[in-house]
């Protein structure tokens, strides 16, 4: 009863806006929004980075097709939206463990490598949001050593 009641509330204060599915405290969207963020960060979403971006999503997270579209929908609103990089990773530190906030770091570091070519503005940008998510600059560099190896690039740090 109480649930209809709030519903119907929440129906008559939000109006017409859609609905959200990822509420603005889940950790996959924030984490979603920095993957959005590298992948744009250059100014050109490639093909690739879009792709790579979709795949690592519903990989991690355990999402079909239709809930990984969703979160990147959402994703990339927030991203649009955003201030700075902290929102976000102070939700993440909040959410994940060491090894949740090195895995994001490697997803960021996926999204980099998918287009074969690393920018100045993607190398910064990882720096800085391991940086905020307490991951230590060896492991960054592993992990971008890592996937670079993955996919057979040279760009070593």
């Amino acid at each position: 009863m109480f649930g209809s009641f709030r519903k119907m509330m929440a129906d008559l204060v939000d109006g017409d806006k859609p609905a959200h599915e990822y509420a603005e405290d889940d950790y996959r969207l924030a984490a979603a929004t920095m993957l959005v963020h590298t992948a744009s960060i250059d100014g050109n979403v490639s093909d690739a980075e879009r792709a790579r971006l979709h795949d690592v999503l519903k990989q991690r997270f355990s999402l079909d097709d239709a809930a990984t579209d969703k979160l990147v929908e959402e994703a990339t609103e927030a991203e649009a939206n955003a201030i700075d990089l902290y929102q976000f990773t102070s939700k993440l530190n909040r959410s994940l463990d060491d090894a949740g906030r090195l895995r994001l770091v490697e997803m960021m570091w996926q999204i980099v490598y998918a287009d074969g070519a690393v920018t100045e503005f993607e190398n910064n940008l990882v720096w800085r949001a391991a940086d905020l998510l307490h991951v230590a600059r060896d492991q960054r560099i592993a992990l971008r050593a890592r996937v670079a190896a993955v996919n057979k690039c040279n760009d070593i740090e």
